[in-house]
C-alpha cells in the first residue's frame, strides 16, 4: 500500500493499533525529545508544536521515508492536562474531568526530506460524574500513566464516563487516522 517507508514517531499502542487498522505497514521509532512548550504558545497549538518538535528529531537522519509524528493534549479550565505522572495526579486530573467537557486536541506532522505538513484535529467530550471510587478504580486497575488526561476512550472509564463526543473519537483515542489517509494519499504514498 505505501510507496515509501512509514515511521510512526510514536510509543502509544493506540497510535500503533490505528495505523495498522488503516492498512498501514511502519516502523516505530520513539522520538527522545523534550515535551516541553513556550509559556506564551496558545493552548490550541501546544499539540501540533509537540508533534513537529517530534518528527524534526528525525530529519538529520533522514533518507527516503516519510515520518508520522503526534501528540494529544487535553484542555479544560484553560489548562493543558498532560499525561499524569502517579497515581495521585491521575485522580486529580480524573476529578477535574468528571461531570464536565474538555477538548482533546492531536496535532499531527508528517515530514519527508522535502516536504512537511503540519495539522491537527480538536474532539469535545462529556464525561459523566464519576464516583471517587470509580476514579480509583480505573486508576488501580487501567494505569492510566501514559494517556493524556489520565484517560482512555477506549477503556472502561470510556465506556461508563463518556456521555458526549463531537468530533472524532479516533482523535481522542490519539490520531485523527481518517486526516493522516487523506494527509498521506494526498502525498503520494497510499495506493
Amino acid at each position: 500500500m505505501l510507496k515509501r517507508p512509514l515511521i510512526l514517531a510514536s510509543s502509544s499502542p493506540r497510535r500503533q493499533y490505528l495505523m495498522k487498522e488503516a492498512g498501514f505497514q511502519f516502523r516505530i521509532e520513539k522520538p527522545d525529545v523534550d515535551e516541553s512548550w513556550p509559556p506564551a504558545l496558545p493552548l490550541h497549538q501546544v499539540a501540533r508544536y509537540l508533534a513537529e518538535k517530534k518528527a524534526e528529531h528525525f530529519r538529520p537522519s533522514m533518507h527516503n521515508e516519510i515520518i508520522v509524528a503526534a501528540d494529544t493534549v487535553v484542555i479544560i479550565d484553560d489548562q493543558v492536562v498532560n499525561k499524569p505522572a502517579d497515581r495521585d495526579e491521575a485522580i486529580r486530573m480524573l476529578t477535574t474531568l468528571s461531570g464536565r467537557t474538555h477538548l482533546v486536541t492531536t496535532g499531527v506532522c508528517i515530514i519527508s526530506r522535502e516536504r512537511e505538513e503540519s495539522f491537527d484535529d480538536t474532539t469535545l467530550v462529556t464525561f459523566q460524574e464519576l464516583t471517587q471510587e470509580e476514579i480509583a478504580h480505573y486508576v488501580d486497575h487501567y494505569k492510566p500513566y501514559d494517556k493524556a488526561g489520565a484517560y482512555g476512550a477506549q477503556d472502561w472509564i470510556g465506556m461508563v464516563a463518556i456521555r458526549k463526543i463531537e468530533g472524532s473519537y479516533f482523535n481522542v483515542m490519539g490520531l485523527p487516522i481518517h486526516q493522516v489517509y487523506q494527509h498521506l494519499k494526498n502525498w503520494g504514498n497510499v495506493g
